[in-house]
């Protein structure tokens, strides 16, 4: 490496030119960077939710299992920790640690009987909304 030559009482270090370049270069690179950086974020939020309502499903079949039938909408999700009055068959709870919120904060939706199956169980996506394309598409168990 080269070594600038000192005069006595001058201080070395760099220029407000170098520290410019550096910082152009760096916001560059984060400009590139970032955008790639949160869709993968995004996507894996989307698999996360996919497989929590798996996780959720295989917990309403073996409830249904236990008491004969699934819960029902008033019970709501609930009934896969806390044993609901008057369900003597109950052998929960179903889940470890308690029913989860979906990625983005938000609980899941869950309907007994479905309007698509036995039950529905979905999550309304990054917008919290009902509907939606993309990343703010809903999740479903249909």
């Amino acid at each position: 490496m080269l070594k600038r030559p000192t005069r006595p009482g001058y201080a070395t270090g760099f220029t407000l030119l170098e520290l410019l370049i550096v910082l152009v270069i760096l916001g560059l690179l984060i400009g590139y960077v970032a955008p790639n950086y949160f869709q993968q974020e995004d996507k894996s939020k989307v698999k996360a939710a996919r497989a929590q309502i798996k996780a959720l499903e295989d917990a309403l079949d073996q409830y249904r299992l236990d008491v004969g039938r699934y819960p029902t909408t008033e019970q709501g999700l609930a009934a896969l920790t806390a044993q609901p009055p008057g369900e003597s068959r109950w052998q929960g709870p179903y889940l470890k640690k308690g029913v989860p919120m979906d990625p983005w904060g938000n609980p899941y939706q869950y309907r007994s009987p479905g309007e698509h199956g036995e039950v529905d169980l979905f999550s309304l996506g990054k917008d919290g909304q009902p509907g939606g394309t993309g990343l703010a598409a809903d999740i479903t168990n249909w």
